[in-house]
């Protein structure tokens, strides 16, 4: 990583401690709980924006690879393996010491799958789906492109939605927590509130320098010149498909990833997650912030999340996200958070400034 890039992630590392310090001073701790969720959302936003920005490649399904990682670890972390003892695969299972045992929130003991295990099911499953999904609908070119996209996402909704397994229209509750080193915990117990924030804001940073990196790297400047223009990035022999189809499975694993800790740090899961609007909102975020710009798309992932889960919009959240997106792709298709608005702006001030003093002056 260029030691550029150091300060803007120390200028953010201190912005996540500042915000909890002050918030638990002012015993207002409950704010945490929808800044981690908007954490994990720009977790799917950061791999939407490397897809959209750098591989040129516009994706309406996220959502639904988001719902594939929290609908996997639902399953597998809520099904009472002590029902099935006598299963070779749970046998298996137990023998190898990857089940688990915790307390419902009936007070009940349950045995079932490690959340490890667990998630390490949900993203090669991800991976594997993107893979087979993106080898024929990457061929596609512009709105061609967004319609496939769209049409596996609305599959995954009528799935999720439609099927016992996964709870149809109630989704799937009362998740254990995801229990990780040091007595760590990703749950929704208000006594976690504060380590599930800094657990969020460690994925969501540690997501920024990985991305950060492979942008300045080799398969970045690849990436750069198949969004400036796939047919000279194929003349300079660069492999356009193999680029397009690693990074398309690259940001739906980090929506599995983020649809898995969400899901257990809500204790659960429900349809509304792989709605359309669900991913039409990720992309409308991903505009505001930049088609290339990481930190915009962060930045503006983060604010834009947190407003709308605190019901700043009310129940108005599909139309505000329409409008900006509608808005952004007319006057700003470049994003709102790019320099050259910045350097707009910056002109704008210094000319009102020496009109002022010209006035003054006068």
């Amino acid at each position: 990583m260029r030691p550029s890039v150091y300060i803007p992630v120390a200028v953010l590392t201190a912005c996540i401690i500042a915000f909890q310090i002050i918030v638990s001073a002012l015993n207002r701790e409950f704010y945490l709980t929808q800044l981690t969720m908007s954490a994990y959302y720009s977790l799917v936003i950061l791999g939407l924006t490397v897809l959209m920005g750098y591989a040129g490649q516009i994706s309406l399904g996220h959502a639904a690879f988001f719902a594939m990682g929290g609908y996997t670890t639902a399953v597998l972390t809520t099904y009472n393996l002590a029902g099935a003892a006598g299963n070779p695969l749970v046998k298996l299972v137990v023998g190898l010491g990857l089940d688990t045992v915790s307390t419902n929130a009936y007070g009940a003991q349950t045995q079932h799958l490690s959340p490890w295990v667990s998630l390490v099911v949900a993203v090669c499953l991800t991976a594997a789906v993107a893979f087979l999904i993106g080898i024929p609908i990457l061929k596609l070119k512009g709105h061609y492109l967004a319609m496939a996209t769209l049409g596996f996402g609305i599959i995954v909704y009528r799935i999720v939605l439609g099927t016992r397994m996964f709870g149809e229209a109630d989704g799937i509750s009362d998740l254990p927590a995801f229990r990780l080193a040091g007595g760590l915990a990703v749950g929704g117990d208000p006594g976690l509130r504060v380590q599930n924030y800094y657990i969020a804001a460690f994925l969501l940073v540690a997501g920024v320098i990985l991305l950060t990196n492979l942008i300045d790297s080799r398969p970045g400047r690849a990436l750069r010149s198949i969004h400036g223009s796939e047919e000279a990035a194929n003349a300079m022999g660069v492999n356009t498909a193999r680029y397009k189809l690693s990074v398309f499975v690259l940001s739906a694993v980090f929506a599995c990833i983020a649809g898995v800790f969400l899901t257990h740090f809500n204790g659960g899961i429900g349809p509304s997650e792989a709605e359309v609007m669900k991913s039409v909102s990720y992309v409308a975020i991903v505009a505001v912030g930049g088609m290339a710009n990481l930190w915009g798309a962060l930045v503006m992932g983060v604010v834009l999340n947190y407003l709308s889960l605190r019901g700043y919009f009310g129940s108005y959240d599909e139309f505000v996200f329409g409008c900006i997106l509608i808005v952004i792709m007319l006057f700003m298709p470049e994003g709102l958070l790019i320099k050259e608005n910045f350097r707009i702006l910056a002109d704008t001030a210094v000319r009102i400034v020496n009109k002022c003093r010209a006035g003054k002056q006068e």
